[in-house]
C-alpha cells in the first residue's frame, strides 16, 4: 500500500515504527525520510547534551509531499526540527525546507494529555489515541480568525498518535514524552 509521493515517486502509506528505538539516532534513521538533515540540525544545537526523551512525526500531504518533525527534550529546553517538501512551483523539484526551533522548558506553562480509551467486552481497557499539548508563554503568530477574535492566543505545540497513525508503541512513547516535559515544567533550571 502506498500513496502518491512528491515528485512522482511512491511513498509508503505506513511508515516504519520508531517506538522500539530508545536512542534518537536509531529512531530517526528508522522513521524519517531525511534523518541526516534532521540529526545534523539537532546536533548543532544539542552539542552533546543528554537527550532525555523525544517524539517523532511524519506524514504525507498530497500538496506538499512529506512533512517530518522531531522534538527533543534535554531537561532545560525543547529542540524542534521540522522538514517539509516545498510545494510544486515554489522551488526546484526535490526542494525541502529544514527549520529548527529551540523553546526553553521555562516557557512551557501547561502540559495537557488526553487519551481516548476503549473498553472491550471483557473489561480490558485499551488506549486508542493520545493528544498532547504544550502551552507556551509566547503568543501565536497566526492572523486572528473568528475563533480568536477575542484577543491574542498563546502559542502551543501539539502532538498526536492513534492506533492507525503510529500504533500502540508510538502512543506509549508520546505519553512518556509528555510526562517527561511535565516533570521539568516549573522546576528551577541549574
Amino acid at each position: 500500500m502506498s500513496r502518491p509521493g512528491f515528485g512522482g515517486g511512491d511513498l509508503p502509506a505506513v511508515f516504519p515504527d520508531w517506538s522500539p528505538y530508545t536512542d534518537l539516532e536509531s529512531a530517526a534513521r528508522a522513521y524519517l525520510r531525511d534523518p541526516d538533515v534532521a540529526l545534523e540540525a539537532l546536533g548543532g544545537v544539542l552539542r552533546g547534551a543528554s537527550v532525555l526523551g523525544f517524539t517523532l512525526e511524519r506524514f504525507v500531504n498530497e500538496v506538499n509531499g512529506v512533512w517530518q518533525e522531531v522534538v527533543v527534550c534535554d531537561g532545560s529546553r525543547l529542540v524542534l526540527w521540522h522538514g517539509e517538501d516545498v510545494p510544486p512551483g515554489e522551488g526546484p523539484p526535490g526542494s525541502m525546507t529544514s527549520s529548527l526551533r529551540v523553546v526553553p522548558a521555562s516557557s512551557v506553562t501547561e502540559v495537557g494529555c488526553r487519551r481516548r480509551l476503549f473498553r472491550h467486552d471483557n473489561g480490558e481497557i485499551r488506549v486508542d489515541s493520545i493528544d498532547v499539548y504544550l502551552l507556551l508563554t509566547s503568543l501565536d503568530e497566526s492572523p486572528p480568525s473568528e475563533e480568536t477574535a477575542g484577543g491574542p492566543r498563546h502559542d502551543a505545540l501539539r502532538f498526536g498518535k492513534t492506533l492507525d497513525d503510529g500504533g500502540a508503541g508510538q502512543i506509549a512513547r508520546l505519553e512518556e514524552f509528555a510526562r517527561l516535559v511535565a516533570s521539568v515544567v516549573g522546576r528551577p533550571l541549574l
